[in-house]
């Protein structure tokens, strides 16, 4: 019988697949014009695209692994006396950006991750418009594939002597803080993007440093995660320690997503937390 750690890469294509096929159903909706939005009791948007991609993912997830818990930001209401006993589980955004679906910028992902003793250690990023798909697994690697091209690796890259920093931000959560901090930083270059695919840009060596201050949950997260950390990055807490899952509260703290030898970054935090109007 495959034990767990062959079993996670062996994982691995059927996750792309099923990703895939959850971008396609997204993309039924997208494409007809009529989004269907309304809004959950956290005033957040909530769309047919939504919906249809969650019911896709949990039957496919299921059929993959019985075995194996599902927690997805359109069924997170399971207590964590339940979680709590979870060694490993599944955690999905089944669209992630709604809001930059809902404004037709193409910039939304699919996110699907398997997490394991709080570590995610498969993660499968998909962005059906771009036809963009970035995944990785524990000892197989991070990859990034565009359309019917050919896998190609994707590694983070540290940041060359005289060369000003790429940073990526938020399209649609800006703060003070996070202003204070890229002035902290001194000169560097801005790229702005929605949804998880801001992590993907690090671990694909586009960016050098993602800051996250503003709030957000740990299903927008872990499958970019995963990428980062196989393409030698971090996404980690102030304090420099690897974001951690299916705490009893799901939301993340502020995190850095970096090269895992940046982290001098983080020294900028204390300061621009100062500077920032409170």
């Amino acid at each position: 019988m495959m034990g767990i750690r062959e079993r996670v890469p062996a994982l691995l294509p059927e996750v792309v697949a099923l990703a895939k096929q959850a971008g396609d159903a997204i993309m039924v909706v997208y494409r007809s014009g009529d989004a269907g939005a309304t809004s959950k009791a956290d005033d957040s948007p909530l769309t047919l695209a939504d919906l249809a991609s969650h019911q896709l993912i949990v039957e496919g997830l299921a059929k993959l692994a019985p075995d194996i818990p599902i927690l997805s930001e359109e069924a997170a209401d399971i207590p964590y006396a339940v979680r709590d006993a979870w060694v490993r589980f599944w955690l999905v955004d089944p669209l992630d950006g709604t809001k930059e679906f809902i404004k037709r910028n193409g910039e939304f992902t699919v996110n699907i991750a398997l997490v394991e003793n709080g570590a995610p250690v498969l993660g499968v990023v998909y962005a059906p418009v771009l036809d963009t798909c970035y995944y990785a697994a524990r000892d197989a690697g991070a990859f990034v594939q565009h359309g019917a091209a050919a896998a190609q690796p994707i590694s983070a890259k540290r940041i060359a002597n005289g060369e000003p920093i790429k940073v990526v931000a938020s399209r649609s959560h800006s703060d003070a803080r996070t202003t204070a901090l890229l002035e902290r930083l001194g000169g560097h270059d801005c790229v702005s993007m929605g949804s998880s695919l801001k992590l993907c840009l690090v671990a694909a060596g586009a960016a050098h440093f993602y800051p996250r201050l503003g709030p957000t949950m740990e299903w927008d997260t872990a499958a970019a995660h995963a990428v980062v950390i196989a393409a030698g990055g971090t996404v980690c807490d102030s304090t420099g320690a690897e974001l951690h899952y299916n705490k009893p509260d799901l939301h993340n703290p502020e995190f850095f997503v970096c090269h895992v030898e940046e982290k001098q970054l983080l020294n900028k935090l204390d300061r621009a937390t100062t500077d920032a109007v409170s």
